[in-house]
């Protein structure tokens, strides 16, 4: 999978859009396509394995460090080294791979996000609390200060393994949550038809 699925897209100059995402968030045609039962998605981002490497080799240096040091002298510093490399190691693969791929899961009572190849984190949003669903043509980790499971006061919150794609869900106490998934597109008109949508509008409003 590229890391840049649309990359003729053009970069939004501002962060005004729903979720943070591009403000080429749009209405989708084929509101009346036929709704699967369940929608599956992911989204994967290879280049994070090379941070993943990274923390690898900063918990070898610490493992290194404890056995082959002679801890006769210097035992305060050495101690720090070998905590310090294996924290740092750990803190940092963790972080990657949980962030390396999301899992996207839409069914008739909820959307479902796992992150990393474990599943964890995970959030479960029931479609009772959602009111829209949008396409967000282009998301990057600007519009969210970085990858992984984001936060920001005035956006939301997101789940970002790369740039690209994304589903962006609005909530009835006003936030979004938004998340990088392939096919978004597919997704939105899944969830636009469990609620009765159709371009963001409630049908028959």
């Amino acid at each position: 999978m590229r890391d840049h699925p649309h990359e003729g897209a053009a970069a939004p100059e501002n962060d005004a859009a729903s979720g943070g995402a591009d403000s080429g968030a749009r209405p989708l045609s084929g509101a009346h396509a036929e709704i699967p039962e369940v929608w599956q998605g992911s989204a994967t981002n290879r280049f994070q394995w090379l941070l993943a490497a990274v923390g690898a080799g900063c918990l070898a240096l610490g493992i290194e460090l404890a056995v082959q040091s002679s801890w006769t002298t210097g035992l305060a510093p050495l101690v720090m080294s070998v905590v310090g490399c294996v924290a740092a190691g750990l803190l940092v693969l963790f972080g990657t791979l949980a962030f390396v791929h999301v899992a996207v899961r839409v069914d008739a009572d909820y959307l479902e996000v796992r992150c990393g190849h474990i599943g964890v984190p995970r959030r479960r949003i029931p479609l009772s609390l959602v009111v829209g669903a949008e396409f967000a043509p282009r998301v990057t980790p600007r519009h969210w200060g970085g990858w992984g499971y984001r936060w920001r006061p005035e956006q939301g919150t997101a789940v970002v393994v790369r740039r690209g794609e994304g589903l962006v869900v609005r909530l009835g106490d006003g936030r979004t949550f938004t998340v990088t998934v392939d096919d978004a597109e597919a997704a939105v008109r899944c969830i636009r038809g469990r609620l009765g949508l159709s371009n963001g509008t409630p049908a028959g409003a």
